[in-house]
């Protein structure tokens, strides 16, 4: 069983890292060099990091006008969500 600390924990880390890849993908975009693709960033946001990614995306304006990768990064976050319900109750559809 995951402990609430340690799911915080893991949470908090990899929102900064995700915040982190959003923040370094902005400065790419701006000097026009390489970038980090969207499956990338998509799958941090699904691993937890949405919370990052959502503060990154509203601190530098990135990736907010797109709507194909809105659409997919809320899927990731009500995803990540379920995902985070069945495994702090494992018995939750028993």
């Amino acid at each position: 069983m995951i402990t609430i600390q340690a799911g915080v924990f893991y949470c908090l880390i990899i929102s900064l890292v995700t915040f982190v890849v959003y923040w370094k993908d902005k400065s790419a975009a701006k000097k026009g060099t390489w970038r980090t693709p969207e499956k990338t960033l998509h799958t941090l946001a699904f691993a937890g990091g949405w919370p990052g990614a959502l503060m990154a995306q509203k601190i530098f304006r990135h990736k907010t006008s797109k709507t194909s990768f809105q659409i997919v990064f809320w899927i990731m976050v009500i995803l990540n969500c379920i995902g985070t319900v069945l495994i702090l109750n494992p018995d939750f559809f028993l």
